[in-house]
């Protein structure tokens, strides 16, 4: 069980993860009536970047230089922290929720610093819209992992994935407030519509993808693969611990794939029915969210009261 869930965490999320958005962007172009692109689609453009060399942007120094790098190392570091099953090894990091968190944000600074170092506008622009609505995501994160701490009495991840297992703890309207919350973290933290246009290059209404502009090459190539190792990591969250599973180790491993295809497929929905909503209304739908996850912190502590 130990070898497994080693071998699907870091096989599906250093290797696996392009496929996710991958898929998104296929169900989402049959949602629409098109044929759109295969879902390996992905990996082709990450051979085409990394085949190419990268672009050293005038005046730059070694904070351009080293934040896809810097990127994409804390998102590895992200992948060692999330477990795919109960009882995982903890591959020497631990799996602490705050730790994931912190990891997380390192890769944003990153972005955030190298779009300050490049001077571009539309980086700037792009990189401040972000870190506005991370301000909110991380927040509504905080407090949507919290029901789950509660639940589990720790903020171990996989003690988190055993605590909420089963059918018992779902009788509580708690999980499913959190639940709910978290839904609004994934499409914030994957980039996806109603808070941003994956799809779009009008540098005027991008947002993660606007410091993006400037590099790349393999620097490109590092930057892309991050942001589907966001989708990883966020996806395997939401099915192993916002979503009712089984208490078997081997039934969770199992069942992942096709809990992983059913969000995608359900990211693909929202993006074909819900339209790209204005910057400053963005922070209000994560309030709501922010709102049902202390409503189940409350349900929670009343319950256990």
């Amino acid at each position: 069980m130990s070898a497994l869930s080693i071998a699907v965490q870091l096989a599906g999320g250093i290797v696996l993860a392009p496929l996710l958005p991958g898929l998104i962007q296929h169900w989402k172009a049959r949602l629409q009536g098109r044929r759109g692109p295969t879902p390996l689609q992905p990996y082709r453009e990450l051979r085409r970047l990394w085949g190419k060399s990268s672009v050293e942007v005038e005046g730059t120094g070694i904070v351009y230089r080293l934040a896809p790098s810097v990127t994409a190392a804390s998102l590895v570091l992200a992948i060692l922290l999330v477990p795919v099953a109960a009882h995982a090894p903890a591959l020497g990091v631990g799996r602490d929720v705050l730790a994931l968190l912190g990891v997380l944000a390192l890769g944003r600074f990153a972005v955030a610093s190298a779009s300050w170092d490049t001077g571009s506008g539309f980086a700037l622009m792009g990189a401040s819209r972000d870190l506005t609505i991370a301000v909110f995501t991380d927040a509504t994160f905080v407090l949507a992992v919290a029901v789950a701490a509660l639940v589990a009495h720790t903020t171990n991840l996989a003690s988190m994935i055993a605590g909420t297992a089963g059918t018992a703890v779902w009788s509580n309207p708690a999980l499913g407030l959190a639940a709910a919350a978290f839904a609004l973290v994934v499409v914030a933290e994957t980039g996806r519509q109603p808070v941003d246009n994956p799809d779009t290059h009008l540098e005027l209404t991008m947002i993660h993808e606007g410091p993006l502009l400037e590099y790349a090459g393999r620097d490109l190539a590092f930057l892309q693969w991050s942001a589907a190792a966001r989708h990883w990591i966020v996806l395997v969250l939401a099915a192993q611990i916002f979503l009712p599973h089984a208490t078997s180790v081997w039934a969770q491993l199992a069942v992942l794939p096709f809990a992983l295809a059913v969000l995608c497929g359900g990211l693909a929905l929202v993006e074909t029915t819900n339209a790209k909503m204005r910057i400053l209304l963005a922070p209000r739908l994560l309030a709501v969210g922010a709102a049902a996850a202390l409503l189940g912190i409350v349900s929670w502590l009343v319950q256990v009261s």
